[in-house]
């Protein structure tokens, strides 16, 4: 391996390691849920609340960060973003109540939101244009094995140490990632200070991003795609653990086996792109993941859909959204280069913003939200796409056609 090939190696390794920190944080304590509820005298779809919160502040820390990665690059916000993380992962530790546990989780996710939002922002830093869908896969990739091992790493540490101690590793992950960042990660975009911070200003650089029809289309059929992830997510507990009256390490062992689908989606797309664009590949696995969802929504309805059943199309809907996911990131954000924090905040704010929205609904509604949202997000991401589709005309893929953004 050349030197070159080292340093791309172990630069995708680190924006690996940023974007692991929440879905570690989502997926390590979901085995939890009933031994917290236990704990606090409450339901489980009254913890899943803590788990939305995690999604709102995780969308609006993302529209804070966005700007502050371009004004001072890229690693001083990540310092303070992660430092502030693991300060509320033990202030989540230390909860006595379910509600200073949902303070804490939303100040987490303000924190821990610029770990992801940074590396995909550095994916335009590092790597071409052409090559950022196959990157994102491999990030994805490893966003995705995080609910194999987390899952089963949180059941393991709920029986034998307590629930407690889930958010204490989450603290000391967050931490290596933190020293790792700041000895041998290279700065990728250099500080801009023509970057203005007033609010006014990035209202106006948030909008210029927003209009554009590439970004706007892809964006939010992506968000709406994605979603369904988040809905899997939040409903997974409910209708494991207490529809089929599964055990922690059970579920552990259940929600592992069905993120393979996102996985095998996400290697999937990196060999299908050898032959196909990636709007091709995006159109193709959102008519799929459309057709599943209304499959899981008749049977759950009829109630002709078993365990097994449940599991496979929840296996091939996630398998969908690890098609999309990556294809709707790299087309969105491929008109973009030095204004590539915001533009990566704003897609993290509409994805996650879009997922917190199904979190909440099923914390709130329980496992009828569960059973409808699936469906229903695939089918507006599908109906979004064919509306604006024909007002992009030619899709930017290259860096001669890059958009920079008057700040």
């Amino acid at each position: 391996m050349t030197a070159p090939q080292r340093n791309t190696t172990w630069i995708l390794l680190l924006l690996g390691s940023l974007c692991v920190v929440t879905p570690f944080a989502i997926d390590m304590y979901l085995p939890a849920f009933s031994t917290i509820a236990t704990e606090y005298k409450t339901t489980t779809s009254a913890i899943s609340l803590s788990l939305s919160t995690y999604f709102v502040g995780f969308a609006i820390g993302q529209m804070i960060y966005g700007p502050l990665l371009d004004r001072y690059g890229r690693k001083r916000p990540l310092y303070v973003g992660l430092i502030v993380y693991v300060i509320c992962s033990i202030g989540c530790a230390m909860a006595t109540d379910l509600r200073t546990l949902v303070i804490f989780r939303f100040l987490e996710a303000l924190g821990g939101c610029v770990a992801q939002v940074g590396a995909i922002a550095m994916v335009r830093d590092f790597f071409p244009v052409k090559e950022s869908a196959k990157v994102f896969s491999l990030l994805f990739l490893m966003i995705g094995v995080s609910p194999l091992l987390a899952p089963t790493i949180g059941s393991t540490i709920v029986a034998g140490f307590g629930w407690r101690w889930i958010f204490v590793l989450l603290a000391t992950i967050a931490f290596t990632i933190l020293v790792l960042i700041f000895f041998h990660l290279p700065e990728g975009h250099p500080p801009d200070h023509s970057v203005l911070l007033h609010p006014p200003h990035m209202l106006r650089s948030f909008w210029l991003i927003f209009r554009s029809p590439q970004f706007l289309t892809y964006a939010l059929a992506g968000a709406f795609s994605f979603a369904g992830l988040f809905g899997f997510v939040a409903g997974s507990p409910i209708l494991f653990m207490d529809g089929f009256h599964m055990t922690t390490r059970a579920f552990g062992m259940t929600f592992a086996v069905l993120v393979m689908g996102f996985i095998g989606g996400n290697q999937m797309n990196v060999l299908l792109l050898r032959k196909f664009t990636s709007q091709q590949v995006f159109l193709a696995a959102l008519l799929l993941q459309v057709a599943t969802g209304i499959l899981f929504f008749f049977g759950m309805r009829s109630h002709l859909l078993g365990l097994a059943g449940m599991m496979v199309l929840f296996f091939v809907f996630l398998t969908c959204i690890g098609l999309t996911y990556p294809n709707a990131a790299a087309i969105g954000l491929a008109p973009f280069s030095s204004d590539a924090g915001r533009a990566s905040a704003l897609l993290g704010f509409l994805q996650t913003g879009t997922g917190a929205l199904i979190a909440t609904s099923i914390g709130l509604l329980g496992v009828h939200a569960v059973i409808s949202a699936l469906p229903a997000t695939a089918l507006l991401a599908l109906v979004i796409l064919l509306i604006g589709r024909p007002f992009i005309g030619v899709i930017v893929t290259g860096e001669q056609n890059e958009t920079a953004l008057l700040h």
